[in-house]
C-alpha cells in the first residue's frame, strides 16, 4: 500500500523483454534503502524489487502488467516516479494508493497558471463512474485531487513542489499515464451495483 506522495525520481537504465514480460533496471537515490522482496511503486505500479545494488534496482513486470499499464512503453532514459510502501508508524498523507492500475489515460493539455500548472487528462469510459469532482486520483502514482471533471477528461492542479519532484515536469500533451481511482469509491460503486442487481 502507498500514499501517492512520490519519494524519489528514478531513471530507466535497461529493459529486458521476454515472453514472461519484462525486467526493468532503474537507478535512483533510494537504491541503498531497498531490499529484495520489498514493494516499490514505479509510476504508480506496485512491483517487487528482486535486486537493489549498484548498478541499479531490478524488478520484474508480468505480461498482464505490461498489458494494462504504461510500463511496457518505457524506454531507456525515461524518468519514473518511485515510492516505497507506506509505513504503519508514519503520517498518512495523500490517499490510499494500492499500486493496482485501473487504466491508462493521456495528458491532453498542460497550462501554466502562475507558478502552478493545470493538467488535463483523458480517461476511458469505464472509469467515469469512479471519478468525482474534488475526489482523489493517482496519476503515475501521484496522489492528486480532481479540480474539474467534464465528459471523458479531468483536470488536476499541480503545485510547484509536485511539479519539480515528479516526472510531470517531463510530460507533454500525448504522454500516456497510469490511472488508479480511489479504492473507497470502488467499494461504493461495487456495493451499489450489487444492490441494484436483480435477485
Amino acid at each position: 500500500m502507498f500514499t501517492g506522495l512520490i519519494e524519489s525520481l528514478g531513471r530507466v537504465e535497461q529493459i529486458e523483454r521476454s515472453a514472461d514480460g519484462l525486467q526493468l533496471t532503474l537507478t535512483a537515490d533510494i537504491e541503498s534503502a531497498l531490499t529484495p522482496g520489498e514493494s516499490l511503486a514505479v509510476n504508480g505500479v506496485c512491483l517487487t524489487v528482486i535486486k537493489s545494488s549498484r548498478p541499479g534496482i531490478r524488478a520484474d513486470v508480468s505480461p498482464e502488467t505490461v498489458r494494462v499499464t504504461t510500463l511496457g512503453r518505457l524506454a531507456p532514459g525515461a524518468i519514473v516516479n518511485l515510492e516505497r510502501a507506506m509505513r504503519a508508524d508514519a503520517r498518512f498523507g495523500g490517499h490510499i494508493v494500492q499500486g493496482h492500475v485501473d487504466a491508462t489515460g493521456r495528458i491532453e493539455a498542460i497550462v501554466q497558471e502562475g507558478e502552478a500548472y493545470r493538467v488535463a487528462v483523458s480517461f476511458p469510459p469505464e472509469l467515469e463512474r469512479l471519478l468525482v469532482h474534488k475526489g482523489s486520483i493517482a496519476v503515475d502514482g501521484i496522489s492528486l485531487t480532481i479540480a474539474s471533471l467534464d465528459g471523458a477528461r479531468f483536470d488536476v492542479q499541480i503545485i510547484p513542489h509536485t511539479w519539480e519532484r515528479t516526472n510531470l515536469h517531463a510530460a507533454a500533451p500525448g504522454t500516456a499515464v497510469n490511472l488508479e481511482c480511489d479504492i473507497l469509491g470502488k467499494y461504493v460503486a461495487r456495493a451499489l451495483e450489487a444492490r441494484m442487481r436483480p435477485r
